[in-house]
């Protein structure tokens, strides 16, 4: 990593598609980044949508599937984990060539293309930190917070998934797989596989990654936060805690902002009604 002791965001891009003020001096080059991230980011959801066919965004959509999933006394459950996936090990490069096929697929004009593509040069440039009031550039990845990372990751994981996932799928008869970020889980068919077939498999899809598994205890499983216990017809679901859980949230008294305590309420209704 190198060192810098000024990080400039230079824009390139045509004026009329840049909504930065980038010559603003009353605004640091440090709070530039985070707006022209944010922008980038609603600008290829708005373009763009990932197709997210393997995601799930919360526990609702998990017990969903599992409630969908067809279950025989032979089936197992398993998790697997990308170990290494962290925005430091994100390919810029070819993550940009899968960016270019999207936005092609798509059919987005040159124009917005090229523009794009810029945007996604600056904001990966900047994939710097602060450490002891030093500013550290990384040398690949992408910047750890940012409000692009979560998505340029996305793109690299479900390209990944895309092109590797169906020949795995059909060759350990995988009956169910889904992903959240990168905790994954896995529904198999142990008459035919066993999930160190699997992991194997799992970690030569990219230098990038690696994967471990773990395997059910007593037909359970923990995933996320969701115990996930396996009968011979169907799944039950509960809510999982750490051991490290102590149940504490912030009093809605305190002086916190709202936007604070106000998901606390929304993350407990989530994950207790579709346990009901």
């Amino acid at each position: 990593m190198s060192r810098a002791t000024k990080i400039k965001i230079i824009c390139t891009i045509n004026p009329k598609f840049c909504l930065l003020c980038i010559h603003n001096p009353t605004c640091s080059e440090l709070e530039k980044y985070p707006r022209f991230s944010k922008l980038f980011t609603e600008k290829i959801h708005r373009l763009t949508p990932l197709p997210n066919t393997f995601n799930i965004k919360n526990t609702q959509e998990l017990i969903q599937k599992l409630n969908g999933t067809p279950l025989l006394p032979c089936h197992s459950l398993a998790s697997l984990d990308i170990t290494n996936m962290y925005y430091s090990n994100i390919p810029i490069v070819e993550t940009k060539k899968i960016l270019t096929e999207i936005l092609k697929l798509e059919l987005v004009n040159p124009q917005a293309q090229q523009e794009i593509l810029k945007w996604y040069d600056i904001i990966t440039r900047q994939n710097y930190f602060t450490h002891n009031n030093d500013i550290i550039s990384q040398y690949d990845g992408i910047a750890m917070g940012a409000p692009t990372s979560s998505l340029i990751a996305e793109m690299f994981l479900q390209h990944t998934e895309e092109k590797h996932l169906p020949h795995i799928t059909h060759k350990h008869k995988i009956i169910n797989y889904c992903r959240c970020v990168y905790d994954i889980l896995i529904i198999l068919d142990s008459t035919h596989t066993n999930i160190q077939q699997i992991l194997k498999d799992f970690n030569t899809l990219h230098p990038k990654m690696h994967f471990t598994a773990e395997m059910e205890k007593d037909k359970s499983l923990n995933y996320l936060d969701v115990s996930i216990h396996r009968t011979p017809t169907h799944i039950n679901t509960a809510i999982y805690r750490k051991p490290t859980f102590t149940d504490t949230i912030i009093p809605y008294t305190s002086n916190h902002p709202a936007h604070h305590k106000t998901p606390q309420s929304g993350s407990y209704t989530t994950d207790w009604i579709p346990m009901a």
